[in-house]
């Protein structure tokens, strides 16, 4: 058995019923696990408290997840924001030897865990290994909507959508991933940045546990953004070019308008003005749009930004013992929340 632990990393905001449902079924499935296990569930700000009691209580018989916690944040950050802070603390303040990335509503299945961790152990824990969906469980407005955005993000970026967070990140990776600054933004996009190495495994979306997706239109398209925003540079030079290409056939129909207008009668009087008018308005349009976000990027490259490695402790609350099978779970129910300022040290 591997001497360091394995680390569930599971984001949660109000889906403490889910939470529930979901611990047992990863205890089943990491029976043949050799790693020590433990979870690490992100309280992201939750207006909902957590049952602390009743989590307790659930993870009493459990012999495989060794260790059961909750990191609660001073606010809601948000689903990717809240996988930043997660994976910063881990790299700072658990030694591990893996940290699987993983929703709480069960559409992560439980079963592919082992399968990611067993994929880590056939490239010697020297590559980040995610799962890749072939098939998705959502509604079909959904999958148009998720198509459409495929397509976009393949325009805008050259890179095809593939993964999403489920994963399974060995600890060497990790502690380069968390001095990404678009962790931030988005975890799987920054690491497809970061050219990291990285390989998939083929699982299928499986069904949500309890509840509904907290996730509307709004929420999915600032998700979508924020993995293009990741790819800011790339998606600058490509819009660029874009208008390049534009600007060019503005001035090619600008020339033939004129050409049309001095040497033939084909047209209505007044025709070449406006139709000249109209091309210079789009002209300058496409010519504005452009310089504005070469700026934006130019400045962006000035700017340190938000460094997860080092400026997550400010978000960090505290971190609750919910079941330690090292101290028996009665402990555990009983146990003191660690101080915020202990755990930025």
């Amino acid at each position: 058995m591997s001497s360091e632990p394995v680390i569930l990393l599971i984001p949660v905001f109000n889906d403490w019923e889910s939470v529930g449902l979901l611990l047992p079924k990863l205890e089943q499935q990491l029976v043949e696990t050799d790693a020590p296990v433990q979870v690490l569930l992100v309280d992201d700000g939750s207006t909902d408290e957590a049952d602390v009691s009743e989590l307790a209580r659930r993870c009493e018989q459990f012999r495989h997840l060794h260790k059961v916690e909750i990191l609660r944040l001073q606010r809601n950050l948000g689903h990717q924001r809240a996988l930043a802070v997660g994976l910063s603390y881990v790299a700072a303040q658990r030694p591990c030897s893996a940290v699987v990335v993983m929703d709480a509503d069960g559409e992560d299945s439980p079963s592919d865990v082992p399968r990611l961790l067993t994929a880590l152990d056939e490239h010697d824990h020297r590559t980040v290994v995610f799962a890749e969906r072939t098939k998705r469980s959502e509604s079909l407005t959904f999958r148009f909507f998720y198509w459409l955005y495929r397509i976009i993000h393949l325009l805008l970026t050259g890179i095809p959508v593939r993964i999403g967070n489920f994963s399974a990140v060995p600890v060497g990776l990790l502690k380069r991933i968390v001095v990404v600054s678009e962790l931030w933004n988005h975890y799987a996009a920054s690491v497809v940045k970061s050219r990291l190495p990285l390989v998939t495994v083929p699982t299928q979306r499986a069904n949500r546990l309890a509840g509904h997706s907290k996730m509307n239109l709004v929420s999915l398209v600032i998700h979508g953004l924020s993995a293009i925003s990741v790819f800011s540079e790339r998606t600058g030079v490509r819009l660029i070019i874009a208008g390049a290409c534009l600007s060019l056939l503005t001035l090619v129909g600008l020339g033939t308008i004129v050409t049309i207008r001095l040497t033939t009668d084909w047209a209505a009087p007044g025709w070449a003005t406006y139709t000249i008018g109209l091309l210079l308005l789009l002209f300058g349009q496409m010519l504005t749009l452009v310089l504005v976000y070469v700026l934006g990027i130019l400045q962006k490259r000035e700017d340190a930004g938000f460094i997860p490695s080092r400026d997550h402790v400010n978000f960090v609350d505290s971190v609750t013992l919910i079941h330690s099978e090292e101290i028996g779970s009665s402990d555990a129910r009983h146990s003191q929340s660690e101080n915020a300022s202990a755990i930025g040290q």
